[in-house]
């Protein structure tokens, strides 16, 4: 049986695919991919998969008979790249398409949803089962601004005290896998989220105790942080976006707690305080 995965050589991709060999024979995966060169590390069978290139999606498809549909980096055009995904995939009688989408998606103010919502509805009309992986907030998303928090001794954002039930991208690598490796899961809808919830505040008092160093939060109001993230180098239009979102958590869209990821996975998913000491012993030294 051959299992395709979208987004190989991104940072979720990457994570399923290596959890993916401890489960599978590596002649069983194929990467599908814009270039498939960058694959070369992987280990695994790679093929060209361009969103924007409807006839290598046919070719990249042969022969795939489940396929993890990654969701696309390119925001606002994604719903037209998957939906040309799915409609390859039905071409090529794909079996199942195990999908990663947004906590909450059809009832959440985060203006990622829409997109997600729409392959969502997709994915329903083609009439290949599938599995939707609602995958919430990802915990590197503030880890990786770990670096800049310390430089700046301060912490910013516009999440108020928002819970957020953030989880690693290695807890959600693992769902995927899970999904992929075992039955019973086509037609079910999986809100994914971490077991324990944490304001902004919590997570700047974790990098303070761990980083021995005051990083106090600072809430700011949503435009003033998107114009900080712009003056950052941030394309205008992304900041924007990014600053919404914070604005979303505020309202409560990022916390779930049914635990469905750690039920799906089979153990805790990563503390807040392994994600921070993580990130600093990984964080480039300065100095």
């Amino acid at each position: 049986m051959k299992i395709g995965i979208t987004g190989a050589t991104g940072h979720l991709g990457r994570l399923v695919v290596a959890k993916m060999k401890e489960k599978a024979a590596a002649d069983d995966l194929v990467a599908l991919v814009r270039s498939p060169g960058k694959a070369a590390d992987l280990g695994i069978e790679a093929r060209e998969a361009d969103y924007d290139k409807p006839d290598t999606l046919n070719r990249a498809l042969e022969s795939i008979d489940t396929l993890l549909l990654i969701s696309g980096s390119e925001v606002g055009k994604r719903a037209t790249q998957h939906k040309r995904v799915i409609e390859a995939a039905k071409k090529n009688g794909v079996q199942r398409i195990v999908y990663t989408s947004l906590l909450h998606t059809d009832n959440t103010s985060v203006s990622l949803a829409k997109e997600h919502l729409a392959t969502e509805q997709a994915l329903k009309a083609s009439g290949i089962p599938h599995t939707l992986l609602r995958n919430g907030w990802y915990t590197d998303n503030y880890t990786g601004s770990i670096p800049g928090a310390l430089a700046g001794g301060a912490f910013i954002g516009s999440a108020e005290e928002g819970r957020i039930s953030a989880a690693t991208r290695e807890d959600y690598a693992e769902a995927a896998v899970a999904v992929l490796t075992s039955e019973g899961h086509e037609g079910k809808v999986y809100e994914l989220a971490g077991d324990e919830a944490f304001t902004l505040s919590e997570f700047a008092a974790e990098l303070s105790r761990q980083a021995g160093q005051e990083i106090p939060y600072k809430n700011l109001p949503e435009s003033e942080y998107a114009a900080v993230l712009a003056s950052f180098g941030i394309p205008e239009e992304m900041a924007k976006a990014i600053a919404g979102w914070d604005v979303s958590v505020s309202k409560g869209d990022l916390f779930d707690d049914s635990r469905q990821l750690s039920k799906l996975i089979g153990r805790p998913t990563t503390p807040l305080s392994v994600a921070v000491r993580d990130a600093l012993e990984n964080a480039p030294k300065v100095g």
